[in-house]
């Protein structure tokens, strides 16, 4: 075996396999240099090499995604590593598991007009479940240290950094470990909940004819089907879903937007909930948040292990257990309530799923045109991932089959890292993967596909309307150089040559009847990753979308 001739390396490796983590992704230096060489010559360890720090980071924030531990990132000293701090903080936000391990100058080098010799520790503070700040001598300290992050990223599903100063000579090995591992255990917790503490909201429950829960990002398969068929058969509660919530009923409302845009105020008085619950992660719909804020129910309660965001500022109770664990011993609690609250938004959904139906099929092409094609023809029982901005506010208009996983970086909902994110997924999650994604947030992220591991199941619909389409849809629209300029970002680039340079078939649609003859060739005839560029008019697309809602009455 090779083994990096430092004993702070050589801790740090055994101390990540020790603990099970073996997906490293690896960006090229020579400061990190004795980890490269440690963690790449152990068989035990799947490395990845991807340049781009920003990329590789949303990379391993996919694979974590998916696998649900954390993934180890290793750069070398220097500005190198504040690129990956946009996938950092969707870590923390998400609640993903990763570890960043970055390599240093020694203390005596930082602040002396040196290059890359910026100052590493403690970078990522603001948004760090824990820094493990490392002397060059290997020590307990350091290991109880290094023990810690690791268990931490574990336990607080969230992101690590530990900061590690190498001095030359860097590339030297030996054949024998001149270290003992410290293996330090964390204390697991079981997490359980009583009666007793749930015989107070049970009552507040029991005594409430208008219940609302709202489902936020969510993993597929983790609702049990005994507490979903126990909400869906009460009456005076109504559950609200978006498509990342993945969670999925025939009488739960999946287009929230849709329902309750229209809404006079008479009728969101009316909707308003007694008692609001929620759980998984961030909202996708800006409307429900506005409406919660400013109709706030009496009581909301949050349910999540770790953490609870008072989202609509009515915030009254954090249930820090697993969901299933909370309506396992709830729900036996509650009694039948007489509430006309399901069917009055069920009669709702009724209507505007007509009046919907209606306007679509009389649209021209456009951006809402190419979701309601797209997303009945995504391959059922495979995975979608789905960029930010316009594409995923769009996604939650149109019905998804529910064999389908859905993905998107809601943690911070920016648009820098989707494509990165979803290729990581895609590389092991196994199934045919989809990316959805606007022109701006493709291009920004365009270095994600200088990747070497793109699976052949990976494709990629670009919807191209030649900017940021979803500032002609918010207040301050006005069509101007500096609009044009300044927030849309016109342009005229294509996929095409992208497409080239990194091998993946490309084709294009600008209409419907190419639409669906190019989707239905993207899943059957190509055998490797792929572009589908669909072309829609950028004058178009908000006046169509606004006039949808109107037309729901």
């Amino acid at each position: 075996m090779i083994y990096p001739k430092i004993p702070l390396a050589q801790s740090i490796i055994q101390t990540c396999l020790s603990k099970g983590i073996t997906t490293i992704i690896i960006s090229p230096g020579s400061r990190n240099a004795p980890l490269t060489l440690g963690f790449v010559n152990n068989r035990a360890f799947q490395c990845y090499s991807i340049a781009d720090e920003r990329s590789a980071a949303f990379f391993a924030l996919g694979i974590a995604q998916q696998s649900k531990q954390p993934v180890a990132l290793v750069c070398t000293s220097g500005s190198a590593l504040l690129n990956y701090y946009p996938a950092f903080s969707e870590a923390f936000y998400s609640q993903i598991p990763m570890i960043v391990i970055s390599a240093d100058r020694p203390q005596s080098k930082i602040d002396i007009g040196d290059g890359q010799t910026i100052r590493q520790e403690n970078v990522f503070a603001n948004h760090s479940l824990y820094n493990a700040n490392l002397d060059a001598a290997v020590s307990l300290e350091n290991d109880q240290k290094i023990n810690e992050a690791i268990s931490i990223a574990i336990d607080k599903k969230g992101p690590v950094h530990i900061n590690a100063p190498f001095e030359e000579p860097l590339y030297e090995t030996v054949s024998e470990l001149s270290i003992v591992v410290n293996n330090i255990a964390s204390a697991n917790e079981t997490q359980t909940i009583s009666i007793e503490e749930l015989a107070h909201f049970a009552a507040i429950w029991n005594n409430s004819s208008r219940k609302m829960v709202l489902v936020g990002v969510n993993d597929p398969n983790v609702v049990s089907d005994k507490t979903v068929k126990s909400l869906a058969k009460d009456n005076s509660v109504v559950v609200m879903t978006e498509t990342t919530s993945n969670l999925h009923h025939p009488s739960f409302i999946n287009n929230i937007d849709t329902i309750i845009t229209p809404f006079t105020n008479e009728d969101f008085e009316d909707f308003c909930p007694d008692v609001l619950v929620t759980f998984g992660g961030m909202i996708v719909s800006k409307r429900i948040k506005a409406f919660l804020r400013k109709y706030k129910p009496k009581h909301h309660w949050h349910i999540d292990t770790l953490r609870a965001y008072d989202t609509f500022g009515t915030l009254s109770k954090h249930f820090e257990v697993d969901t299933n664990v909370f309506f396992d011993a709830f729900l036996p609690l509650t009694t039948t309530v007489v509430s006309d609250y399901f069917e009055k938004i069920k009669s709702v959904q009724l209507l505007r799923k007509q009046k919907g139906a209606l306007y679509l099929d009389k649209i021209p092409f456009s951006d809402f045109k190419v979701f309601e094609k797209v997303m009945p023809l995504l391959p059922k029982n495979s995975q979608l991932q789905i960029s930010n901005s316009s594409a995923i506010r769009y996604a939650q208009l149109i019905d998804i089959d529910p064999s389908i996983e859905v993905y998107c970086n809601r943690g911070t909902s920016g648009i820098d890292g989707s494509t990165s994110t979803a290729i990581g997924a895609a590389v092991v999650n196994g199934k045919q993967t989809t990316l959805i994604t606007g022109d701006i947030g493709f291009l920004y992220d365009s270095n994600a596909l200088w990747n070497n591991y793109i699976p052949e199941n990976f494709k990629i619909i670009l919807i191209n309307n030649g900017g940021g389409g979803i500032f002609r849809i918010l207040p301050g629209h006005k069509e101007t150089p500096v609009f044009n300029t300044f927030f849309e970002t016109s342009h005229c680039l294509t996929a095409e040559h992208l497409a080239k340079m990194y091998g993946f078939e490309y084709t294009i649609a600008s209409d419907e009847s190419s639409l669906v003859k190019s989707l239905n060739d993207l899943y059957a005839q190509y055998e490797k990753p792929s572009i589908l560029e669909v072309f829609t008019p950028t004058l178009k697309n908000d006046t169509i979308l606004l006039q949808f809602f109107k037309e729901l009455v």
